[in-house]
């Protein structure tokens, strides 16, 4: 009688797909990080005056006291590093914020929380004469934390959905808008202190600026990037987050925390900038997928080159003089949001 042998025993394939994800995803992070440098050298040279590449190494690298260098050091070169991070930390709390309340659509801007940081530096400039950096950073803090919490609170708590937040967010937004309005109305002494900063500008930053503004957005920044997996088992729903061991309301703090700190220090140091924070992480999640491992760093890297290259498009388009970086990405912005709620609502019908 002829047995069959049995079959010989063969390897495992390697999982390649999953090594070949990695490797694509890392390699498409190193090239949006030179793609960030080279929209950083532009954001140096571009501008009223144009300023050659080899003299932009010099005035950075090389300071002489020359008028070109006094401009690179002391002008471009500052907003351009305030660019920097203050884009990562839109970028940051704006991946945060969609991760928390599961909604696409969802963005520090549009749930009132930029609105409140500003309603508070314009009280602080208006009603109690602040004018320093440090001063509106503690008094922004103090502004999104109070709206972060009644957002929260008007939404529904423990049974706040996606659309409650949205709602409760649009309805803060509009009353903090119509106060800063009627603030800036009132106080005609303290509209020109206020007029560039409520539009959202890089055009003031200096160095003593990054430096005071940068322990807060660092911290915010790693507080972020630390919650990757607990926001991706938040993502699976409140049941399966519980299953997969996650704390749900430690999650939900720190992430408040988180953007709170982002976008405080953001809002202190150049006013309020929307729709950055919406626009790239819709972009990130097309390449990366859904992991926030992934989706965080790569729009703490794309968010500033979205912020650069719309105020060198400012510097562009109305040169001699400029559009603020603000104006620019609502006008880009705006169309962007549009085409997200429509795509949105097709899919769901």
């Amino acid at each position: 009688m002829l047995v069959d042998s049995p079959p010989e025993a063969t390897a495992a394939p390697a999982p390649v797909a999953p090594r070949r994800r990695h490797l694509l995803r890392s390699a498409g992070l190193v090239a949006s990080l030179a793609v960030l440098a080279v929209i950083a050298v532009l954001g140096i040279a571009v501008g009223a005056k144009q300023i050659p590449l080899d003299q932009v190494w010099h005035g950075v690298f090389h300071y002489s006291g020359s008028d070109t260098d006094v401009v690179i050091r002391d002008v471009r070169f500052p907003r351009t590093l305030l660019g920097l991070i203050i884009g990562a930390a839109l970028g940051l709390a704006g991946t945060v914020m969609q991760a928390l309340t599961r909604n696409p659509l969802a963005d520090p801007g549009v749930l009132g929380i930029n609105a409140g940081a500003s309603a508070a530096v314009v009280s602080a400039i208006s009603f109690f004469g602040v004018t320093s950096l440090t001063g509106y950073v503690w008094f922004a803090f103090a502004g999104a934390a109070v709206v972060s919490v009644a957002v929260y609170v008007l939404g529904g708590t423990r049974s706040a959905t996606p659309v409650r937040l949205a709602l409760a967010g649009t309805a803060l937004t509009a009353v903090l808008v119509g106060y800063i309005n009627a603030v800036n109305l009132m106080d005609t002494a303290a509209l020109d202190k206020m007029r560039f900063w409520t539009v959202g500008s890089l055009a003031s930053a200096t160095l003593p600026t990054v430096s005071q503004i940068a322990p807060f957005l660092a911290v915010g920044g790693v507080l972020a990037l630390l919650l990757a997996r607990p926001l991706n088992a938040l993502a699976l729903g409140d049941d399966q987050a519980r299953a997969l061991g996650a704390r749900l309301t430690r999650t939900r703090v720190l992430a408040m925390l988180a953007v709170t700190l982002l976008c405080g220090g953001a809002t202190a140091a150049c006013g309020p900038i929307v729709y950055v924070g919406l626009m790239v992480p819709h972009v990130v999640r097309a390449i990366t997928g859904p992991d926030m491992r992934w989706i965080l760093p790569y729009s703490a890297v794309l968010s500033p080159v979205l912020l650069l290259g719309a105020d060198v498009l400012g510097r562009v388009v109305a040169r001699p003089g400029e559009l603020q970086v603000g104006i620019v990405t609502a006008v880009v912005g705006g169309p962007v949001f549009i085409y997200l709620v429509r795509r949105r609502r097709m899919a769901q019908l």
